[in-house]
C-alpha cells in the first residue's frame, strides 16, 4: 500500500546530553537519537496508525543506514530514500539549558540532505498521497531547495494538501534576512501551517501575534496553528479562529514536540472530512496537543513519539 502522507526533508541523527541543565560545554555525556523535524513527522504519523513515506537523503555510512532502519522498524516507508556517496549524514547536538531553552550545534557543511535533487524526487510517488507535509531546512540550500519546490509543484498538481513547518534554526542560514525570505518562501505554497509564537513573530517582523498572522495570510492558507509549548496553541481559519489549552506533564526533553503535535494535527486533517469546522477543529488541536505533550516525556525526538494507545490511554484521564 502506499503512504496517504508524504513527508519530504531532512533524517539526522541527534546527540543529546543524558542530563538537563548544561550547556553543550558542559554535558559529558550524549545519546545517539534518530531526528529531523520532517523525519520525526513521519514517524509520528505511523506510531499513530497511519501511512506515512519518508523522501530525502542521508549518507551511504552507519549513521545513514541506522536512520533508515529506524524508520522502517516505525512502519514508514523509505523506498524512495536516496543514499549518498559525496556527503555524510548530518548531525545535531542538542541540550536542554537551564532556562529551558534549546542549543543547538549542526554538523552539515555539506550533509547529505542538502544534496537531494530534483532527479531524485519521485514524481509517482507523491501522486499517490493524499497529503504533503515539508519543512524550511531542505529551502536553505542548493540542490535542496529546488528539489523541494519542484515536490510541492507535483504534490500540488496532483491535489494533495500542502502541509508546511517553518522550522527556525537561525543558525543553519547566512543571517536573519536570508531566514526569513527562505523560511517566507515555503510559506506562500502552505495550506496548513504548524509554527510557533516566535516563529510567527520573526516571519512577520512584528511583536504582536494578530498583527502578525494578518500580514502572513494568504490565499492559498486554510488553517494556521500556532504553538505556545505547554501553554497549547491557537488556531486560525478563514472564517475564525480558537484555542486549545496544553497539558501539564512531566516534561524531561521538548526535542520533537513540535513535530509530535503536527503528526497529531494531519492525523485528525486526513481522517476527518468535516476537519474545517469549528468543533471538529478543535478537537483535533485537543489530540494534537497531546501527543507534543507526551513527546516531553522521553528523551531524544523519534524514540519519544507516542502510539496511539498512549494517546488515547492518555486522554482518558484528562478533564
Amino acid at each position: 500500500m502506499r503512504p496517504e502522507i508524504i513527508v519530504l526533508g531532512e533524517l539526522l541523527i541527534d546527540f543529546i546530553p543524558t542530563i538537563n541543565g548544561v550547556t553543550l560545554i558542559q554535558a559529558e555525556v550524549f545519546k545517539k537519537a534518530p531526528g529531523g523535524a520532517p523525519a520525526n513527522v513521519a514517524v509520528g504519523l505511523s506510531r499513530l496508525g497511519l501511512l506515512s513515506g519518508f523522501m530525502g537523503k542521508v549518507g551511504d555510512d552507519s549513521f545513514g543506514h541506522f536512520l533508515a532502519q529506524t524508520l522502517v522498524e516505525n512502519g514508514t516507508d523509505v523506498s524512495t530514500l536516496r543514499y549518498s556517496q559525496e556527503a555524510r549524514t548530518a548531525l545535531a547536538f542538542v541540550s536542554l539549558r537551564e532556562d529551558g531553552d534549546r542549543e543547538f550545534m549542526f554538523y552539515r557543511l555539506p550533509s547529505a540532505d542538502m544534496l537531494y535533487t530534483m532527479d531524485e524526487v519521485d514524481e509517482e510517488y507523491i501522486r499517490s498521497g493524499r497529503i504533503f507535509h515539508f519543512g524550511s531546512i531542505s529551502l536553505i540550500n542548493e540542490p535542496s531547495r529546488s528539489a523541494t519546490l519542484r515536490a510541492i509543484e507535483i504534490a500540488q498538481n496532483a491535489g494533495l494538501l500542502i502541509s508546511y513547518d517553518p522550522n527556525l534554526r537561525l543558525a543553519l542560514w547566512p543571517g536573519e534576512e536570508a531566514a526569513r525570505q527562505g523560511i517566507r518562501l515555503g510559506w506562500q505554497y502552505a495550506q496548513i501551517i504548524k509554527a510557533s509564537e516566535e516563529e510567527v513573530l520573526f516571519l512577520a517582523g512584528e511583536a504582536d501575534l494578530q498583527l502578525a498572522i494578518r500580514k502572513l495570510w494568504h490565499s492559498r492558507l486554510r488553517l494556521l496553528v500556532v504553538t505556545r509549548g505547554k501553554e497549547g496553541c491557537i488556531y486560525f481559519t478563514h472564517g475564525y479562529s480558537g484555542e486549545m489549552p496544553g497539558f501539564n506533564v512531566q516534561a524531561i526533553d521538548t526535542t520533537g514536540a513540535g513535530d509530535g503535535f503536527v503528526a497529531g494535527l494531519l492525523k485528525g486533517i486526513l481522517e476527518k472530512s468535516d476537519w474545517e469546522q469549528p468543533q471538529v477543529l478543535h478537537e483535533i488541536c485537543r489530540y494534537a496537543n497531546a501527543v507534543g505533550a507526551l513527546t516531553t516525556t522521553k528523551r531524544g525526538a523519534i524514540p519519544a513519539l507516542p502510539t496511539k494507545a498512549e494517546v488515547e490511554s492518555f486522554l482518558q484521564f484528562q478533564s
